[in-house]
Parts: structure tokens; sequence; C-alpha cells
């Protein structure tokens, strides 16, 4: 997907979508030796919450309230969500019941 915005915080996740950005896998080893792409090629399971939707509504129209918040640190699984390309950064969308765990540090 190509975004035509120009800064990632015009974007505001509906419902319960969660806007995340992954760490970056290191390229070079703390003893000064580059790893090749391959070994890089998997992302990380760790992300930084840039911003999160209102929440999801149940069956009463009651709005359900999001687990997580923007600056929080969480836990993905391998593979999914949505991602968005801004730019050179990317970004991923999933929903709130996707994240498996917040990381507290």
């Amino acid at each position: 997907m190509s975004a035509t915005f120009k800064s990632i915080k015009s974007l505001v996740p509906l419902l319960d979508r969660v806007l995340v950005q992954r760490f970056k896998a290191e390229t070079k080893t703390a003893t000064g030796i580059f790893l090749p792409q391959s070994a890089t090629s998997q992302p990380l399971p760790e992300a930084t919450v840039v911003a999160v939707g209102p929440g999801a509504r149940d069956k009463d129209g009651q709005i359900i309230p999001m687990s997580v918040q923007a600056g929080d640190r969480v836990l993905l699984p391998g593979w999914g969500g949505n991602s968005i390309k801004v730019g050179e950064e990317e970004y991923f969308l999933f929903k709130d019941a996707e994240i498996l765990a917040k990381i507290k540090e």
C-alpha cells in the first residue's frame, strides 16, 4: 500500500485497530560483524505503538476500551498486519486482539 499523506501522525486507526512500527533488526553485531540480508529478513516480534483507535463496539453499542496506548512496547505475532509505507518507514495495522502482550520495562 502506498501512502499519499506526508506524515504518519495524520493517520488515525479506526475501531480496534492499532498502528505500530516494528523494531528494525540489527545489521551489525556487537563485535562489528555485518550480518547478511537473509539473516535479518524475518521481522522482529517487538514494536512500538504509534496510534490506537477508539475501540470496537460490543453488541450493546458500548465501546470496548483498547488494551494498549500510544508509546507502549508490544509483542506481535511473527507475521500479519497490514503494511503501510510512508517514505522509507514501514508501519503495520493490527487488531487489538492480535497483539500478544504488552512489554513493561
